[in-house]
């Protein structure tokens, strides 16, 4: 990790980054239960999954957004800071053993209310190991002008 500064007019629209894999463990799966409280059967209890659609423990969605976001966390920008999440969708299960990778997209910059902040909004999707879209969502930046930074 490193600090890196980057302004609003240095994010370019549709430029991309990709994570290196991350293999989800049964130790990911009692730790998040225990963080979040959700021993749901459906994550916690093997033999009751065997009997439902999946027929295996299913990732808390929860813990592949922790996962999969804290995975793009690669450098501190001093410039920006996160606003939010937007449009998070669960799309396929994760299961343990599975390997998750994160690629993020610029997919919009606009205004802010705030004139010496920009929005930055980044399209956030996480692949397991066969290339399947398991997560979706947009994360909100607000990130510092440069030309009010130069005043």
């Amino acid at each position: 990790m490193h600090i890196l500064s980057r302004f609003f007019e240095d994010y370019t629209l549709n430029s991309k980054r990709e994570t290196l894999g991350r293999t989800i463990t049964e130790t990911d799966f009692v730790v998040h239960a225990g963080h979040t409280g959700d021993y749901f059967p459906h994550h916690m209890d093997t033999e009751w999954c065997k009997e439902q659609p999946f027929k295996q423990r299913i990732a808390h969605g929860t813990l592949t957004f922790s996962v999969g976001i804290g995975m793009t966390a690669t450098e501190i920008n001093p410039e920006a800071f996160s606003k939010g999440y937007d449009r998070l969708r669960f799309i396929k299960p994760v299961y343990i053993g599975d390997t998750i990778r994160v690629v993020v997209t610029i997919s919009e910059k606009k205004e802010s209310k705030k004139p010496e902040l920009g929005q930055v909004n980044e399209h956030v999707e996480i692949f397991n190991q066969k290339n399947e879209l398991v997560l979706v969502c947009d994360h909100i930046l607000l990130a510092k002008k440069r030309a009010y930074i130069e005043l």
